[in-house]
């Protein structure tokens, strides 16, 4: 099997990341065909020295450089260490190898991430999860980050009324609640009442990021470490501020 074909399983993961890394599917899903293609036009760039995961993101990033400062100016480039290692599972030295720097680099740049999201504004969070402990597990991670939860909903119907008592500024949704409804439903409803932005989780986010439906632009893959929920709602949050601020300076 040649190292492209290699690539295929991880092309889904790759989207993810893209996503989480512009707050946006039409950006992050532009940069990943633009990596695509270059790999495509030039396969004697393909290294085999390194496993197809650690390979593919190295590509993309040496694409990504180039195209990405094109496609949206608030783009976090220093973000990418912490959304490899604490998001996509990689170690520090191989997000050295993705990012083409050393695994001291990658510890200090986590850090300094790390050290930004702490001084970012808080909000408001609503989750949506039918699963007792998880939620107790959710909440206590978000609050931990200083964030406050304005209400646990178990279903379709319990998300949108605790919406039609107080606007969440983040909706963290699971994706099959205990009625037999979707959390993806849910977040559809909510869309209708405010403009919020929605982080999914699931046990299988291959079957959300197929290409085939509609797909959400932040996804954890339960089960989940407290690095990746911390990373993944600062992400959100400040893509949605930035987009928001971008609105009423047009506005104005």
């Amino acid at each position: 099997m040649s190292a492209v074909a290699n690539f295929g399983p991880h092309l889904p993961i790759l989207r993810r990341y893209a996503r989480a890394m512009t707050g946006s599917q039409v950006s992050g899903d532009a940069c990943v065909r633009a990596a695509l293609e270059a790999i495509l036009a030039a396969p004697t760039q393909i290294s085999t020295a390194h496993p197809p995961k650690v390979e593919l993101f190295r590509l993309f990033h040496a694409v990504w450089t180039s195209v990405a400062p094109a496609l949206d100016p608030k783009l976090r480039p220093e973000r990418s260490a912490l959304l490899l290692t604490a998001v996509e599972g990689f170690s520090h030295d191989e997000a050295g190898l993705v990012l083409g720097k050393s695994a001291v680099d990658i510890a200090e740049e986590i850090q300094t991430a790390r050290a930004a999201i702490q001084s970012e504004s808080i909000g408001q969070v609503l989750i949506i999860e039918d699963e007792s402990i998880i939620a107790m597990h959710l909440q206590t991670l978000v609050e931990d980050l200083g964030h406050r939860v304005i209400g646990v909903a178990t279903t379709r119907r319990e998300a949108v009324q605790l919406v039609e008592q107080a606007q969440p500024d983040l909706v963290l949704a699971d994706i099959r609640l205990a009625d037999g409804t979707s959390g993806i439903d849910a977040v559809a409803d909510i869309l209708t009442m405010c403009d919020v932005p929605a982080i999914f989780i699931t046990a299988f986010p291959e079957r959300l990021l197929s290409g085939e439906t509609l797909e959400p632009t932040y996804l954890i893959t339960k089960p989940f470490l407290p690095e990746t929920v911390m990373a993944t709602i600062s992400q959100a949050m400040f893509f949605h501020r930035e987009n928001q601020r971008e609105m009423t300076a047009n506005r104005s």
